[in-house]
């Protein structure tokens, strides 16, 4: 009987903004970001 339920719908299906390659660039480019703005203030604690 489930099996009969599962065969008979449909499965919704939605599409991505952009291609799934793209979010892993983005996210690389994004955290790459941060860690040059965490290296740029790396020193800031020990100045005077």
């Amino acid at each position: 009987m489930i099996t009969e339920v599962t065969e008979t719908t449909e499965h919704v299906v939605n599409e991505l903004p952009i291609p799934a390659e793209a979010f892993g660039l983005l996210a690389f480019t994004g955290l790459m970001a941060l860690l040059f703005v965490t290296y740029a203030f790396r020193s800031v604690g020990t100045r005077h």
